[in-house]
């Protein structure tokens, strides 16, 4: 990998490696800027107007369309999709196959594991509505196949638990589990800080 062909549409910093088949141009007037130890994997598309912090790392295949911001450290896993006007904090991991719809925030050292769906339409294509994403406040942790509705707030230090419907906001330092999920107190063992 290298920094290839993507000079003319791209801020690049020091210390990038861009896979000759990944893309880093398309929509936006803005130009894709990536931060000093970026690796953008094969089959991976950065549009323009997308800024990353340091430390940006792809998976394979992964997808980060215009007006997004992600901070230091960010990993977009293979085959995630992060679908625009989406602010992202630094230290965070969207594992494979996440997808992050528009009007969607993160916060720092939030973990979102594989499969999970976050969303932003509450009635898909039978009404006009504004879309409102989810917010993930600093130190949430998603597990695999979770699904959040939109507008939804998940507290900072909350834990969803693997496979739970998420249909209402989620206190800080909560555990939310179930279809759609109850909140219980989080366990003793899932109290500590995501080190990402």
């Amino acid at each position: 990998m290298s920094r290839g062909d993507h000079e003319s549409t791209a801020r690049l910093g020091e210390d990038v490696a861009v896979a000759p088949d990944a893309r880093l141009c398309c929509g936006g007037g803005a130009p894709t800027e990536l931060g000093d130890h970026a690796v953008v994997r094969s089959g991976t598309v950065v549009y323009g107007d997308v800024t990353a912090g340091d430390g940006f790392t792809t998976g394979h295949n992964a997808l980060v369309r215009e007006e997004t911001t992600l901070g230091d450290d960010v990993l977009v896993g293979t085959n995630t999709v992060v679908d625009g006007a989406t602010e992202i904090g630094s230290r965070v991991s969207l594992q494979t196959n996440v997808y992050l719809p528009r009007e969607t925030t993160l916060g720092d050292d939030v973990f979102v594991g594989p499969g999970a769906v976050l969303t932003n339409d509450p009635y898909p294509v039978r009404q006009s509505v504004d879309l409102a994403g989810p917010t993930l406040e600093d130190g949430v942790s998603v597990g695999a196949n979770a699904t959040l509705l939109p507008d939804v707030t998940v507290g900072e230090g909350a834990f969803v638990a693997a496979g739970s419907v998420v249909t209402e906001d989620v206190p800080e330092r909560t555990l939310a589990v179930g279809a759609p999920a109850d909140h219980r107190p989080l366990p003793e063992a899932l109290r500590g800080v995501n080190d990402l």
